[in-house]
């Protein structure tokens, strides 16, 4: 008897119920926190074929800030899709979902549908896709084919048979950045096939460069194979001695030489960068490409854009511009850096034991170089590294003969 006047007074008020729970149900969806939450949710439930977020660059502000002019830039080969999904994915999730920062691929031949649609299948973010015209991707007139083709023949260093890859680092030295595609940009993240990402990102590297006047980002330094590069710092050296109005007048120069003047192949692995564009722009950086281009090594020899970007850097850029991106961990197939402690704590996964770049000779050098410029009344040394470089011998080099 009492369960049956429950039901009768159930049924008396339910319709005053129905109307208060729904009219609670539109309240809330006009939060902003709400409506936030169901439009994500909309945008990460559409079809597969809604690939593409129509984003006003303008409006759109990840955490409060409005994003730089950037995108993520990579020359790649249709062959290389499985191994550029896997990076794409790793992005993705550590990143970029959560800012949609455009990608653009390049290649000296059209992509095809496969790999434009295997490419869209991974992000929210614009992607697009360019190829290369003749000028950036051939071996010049002034090349003398028949010593080229000499050098080619008895090169005894990976890829020294190939043109494919010099044209690559010529390509990636002098004309990535003036692709027509990156026109409107401000900045780039350069990202290639088959790397790792370990380390969920928790600020935007383009902001934090723009906001800190930082010109240019790495995050793995290694000495260079010298039989690709014999004569580079000696036509470094020629080119500063013809234009010394260049140099940066705090620059990194010192961390290019060994402890008698010499130098020392150190470089930044530019398969990561992040870069202001107007560096690579600029009138000084220029000036020596062209002027390195003509000198022929690209091809004579296999000068690669890894030590040309560095040199670079620390000859045009003052140290405060340079900024060693350390809490990025990352994996180039046979290059770990990770983090200290990231196997145990942290929002990376890596095994920072294995990580030894941080310990080598570049690395350490730089971190001096740089706090000997930046901070030269520091009572405490950013690392103590296993040779200290005199200044006298360095300069002596630089200066005109």
């Amino acid at each position: 008897m009492a369960l049956t006047s429950y039901r009768r007074l159930v049924w008396r008020h339910l319709p005053i119920m129905i109307v208060g729970i729904l009219a609670g149900y539109i309240v809330g969806c006009n939060k902003p926190a709400v409506r936030q939450t169901l439009s994500f949710k909309h945008i990460f439930s559409r079809t597969p074929q809604q690939t593409v977020i129509d984003v006003d660059i303008n409006k759109y502000e990840p955490n409060g800030v409005n994003p730089v002019k950037a995108a993520l830039v990579a020359l790649v080969r249709n062959s290389d899709l499985f191994g550029l999904r896997s990076t794409i994915r790793q992005i993705e999730d550590r990143f970029n979902a959560r800012h949609n920062y455009p990608y653009i691929f390049v290649n000296d031949v059209e992509f095809t549908e496969e790999f434009k649609r295997g490419v869209r299948d991974l992000t929210q973010a614009h992607v697009h896709f360019g190829i290369l015209d003749e000028e950036s991707w051939k071996v010049p007139e002034w090349i003398n084919r028949e010593q080229y083709e000499h050098v080619k023949s008895t090169a005894q260093y990976p890829h020294g048979e190939k043109d494919s890859y010099r044209k690559m680092c010529r390509f990636q030295s002098g004309y990535l950045h003036r692709h027509p595609l990156l026109a409107d940009l401000d900045f780039y993240w350069r990202i290639e096939p088959d790397v790792e990402y370990y380390c969920d990102m928790n600020y935007d590297p383009f902001v934090f460069m723009q906001q800190n006047g930082l010109k240019y980002g790495w995050n793995i330094a290694m000495p260079e194979f010298m039989a690709t590069i014999p004569t580079l710092w000696n036509t470094t050296v020629q080119f500063v001695a013809e234009h010394p109005e260049l140099l940066a007048p705090d620059s990194l120069w010192p961390w290019l030489l060994d402890e008698h003047g010499n130098y020392n192949g150190c470089h930044f692995w530019s398969n990561f960068e992040i870069v202001d564009l107007s560096f690579y722009r600029s009138a000084a950086y220029q000036t020596f490409f062209d002027y390195l281009d003509r000198a022929g090594g690209f091809f004579y020899e296999r000068w690669g854009d890894a030590p040309v970007h560095s040199i670079a850097a620390a000859l045009f850029l003052n140290a405060s511009q340079v900024h060693y991106f350390d809490d990025i961990g990352y994996f180039h197939p046979s290059v770990l850096t990770c983090p200290q402690d990231a196997r145990t704590k942290g929002t990376c996964v890596c095994d920072s034991n294995k990580s030894f770049v941080q310990d080598g000779i570049c690395t350490v050098r730089f971190l001096e170089v740089k706090q000997s410029i930046v901070n030269p009344n520091a009572t405490k040394l950013a690392r103590l590294g296993p040779v200290h470089y005199t200044e006298p011998i360095i300069h002596s080099m630089l200066s005109p003969q």
